[in-house]
């Protein structure tokens, strides 16, 4: 049974927002939410039966103005939102993830790992830490990796720990929605192709990060990071013209009501624009994916206090809203 999202005061930034939603017994539809918990039906409002959030997003620049429109109109209302599923706002292709890219993170991991022999005090080997990051923001490349669209689940449902995952770990995100294709774009045009924001936590198995059969070969990220329902999304997609600037934002992510992150993505090394071009220089960005853009400090390894059968999140994120997951040990056949 999936824990319920707690009360708040506001939704979300913003006139709207658009989820993926379902009633008891009935197909998920992609909806528009207003600010006052009221759900309109896109399927109706835009006479497409067979329309998904993907294809919402797909279509982008000609629908963003009519989502306006409903919104303003406030109309045609299908129900209110408790009384409907929320699951994750969109199934994308592709998922691209990002790591080690908040600077206060990287150096605390500097510091902590001292390399046998090292007797510097603590803070001279901040100080190069924070010398080291300062030069990669301006010389080096973002480090981004592949996801799978599997992993993901909803914003309040329950998730798995399995069996075999012996150091299970959060890791809050801001992750951008694609809207229109991109391929090889430029830092100054990436935003453009970004139709909106949303939050994920990038739960990780911190015990087979590496390859200890390979350690040549160093991180297994499908093993790690892509068991089912590892990556809890949502509960909204923000329109980024709501969202501002996703380089000033709050990530907040409660453990059991105690904080464990809280960070702004001021601390990113690499910001939206250079992560999603950076992507694109490879790949082609498709309507739907995500680019996860990292997690800040305050991951499990770093209080010692990895996750547990039982365990409640609550992750936030300025204007996007809040996710409320709990932590459920897998049963073993």
């Amino acid at each position: 049974m999936s824990v319920k999202p707690e009360a708040a005061s506001a939704l979300f930034a913003g006139p709207f927002a658009l989820a993926t939603l379902s009633a008891p017994e009935g197909p998920a539809f992609p909806a528009l939410v207003t600010p006052d918990s009221q759900v309109i039906d896109l399927r109706t409002a835009l006479s497409d039966a067979a329309l998904t959030m993907r294809g919402v997003l797909e279509g982008w620049d000609a629908v963003l103005p009519q989502l306006a429109v409903l919104a303003e109109a406030a109309g045609p209302v299908r129900g209110a939102l408790a009384d409907f599923r929320v699951h994750a706002p969109v199934e994308p292709r592709q998922v691209f993830q990002s790591g080690a890219n908040y600077r206060q993170h990287v150096i605390d991991l500097h510091v902590a790992h001292r390399a046998p022999g090292d007797e510097r005090p603590a803070a001279q080997r901040r100080a190069e830490a924070a010398e080291i990051m300062d030069r990669r923001a301006a010389e080096d490349l973002p480090y981004v990796f592949i996801g799978l669209p599997s992993a993901i689940t909803g914003p309040y449902d329950d998730v798995a720990l399995p069996a075999w995952a012996e150091k299970p770990d959060w890791e809050l995100e801001l992750a951008a929605v694609i809207g229109r294709p991109a391929h090889q774009v430029s830092v100054e045009e990436a935003l453009d192709h970004v139709a909106g924001y949303t939050i994920a936590n990038d739960l990780t198995d911190r015990a087979t990060v590496f390859r200890r059969d390979m350690p040549q070969i160093g991180t297994d990220w499908l093993r790690s990071k892509n068991a089912p329902g590892f990556t809890p999304l949502g509960p909204w997609i923000l329109p980024a013209a709501s969202v501002g600037d996703p380089g000033d934002l709050r990530l907040t992510l409660k453990l059991n009501g105690e904080t464990m992150q809280d960070e702004s993505t001021k601390d990113m090394i690499f910001d939206v624009a250079r992560m999603v071009s950076y992507a694109s220089q490879t790949a082609r960005l498709l309507p739907g994916d995500l680019v996860l853009t990292g997690s800040p400090a305050g991951n499990g390894m770093h209080w010692g206090r990895l996750l547990r059968d039982g365990d409640v999140m609550d992750a936030a994120i300025t204007g996007l809203g809040a996710q409320r997951t709990r932590c459920v040990a897998e049963v073993t056949r």
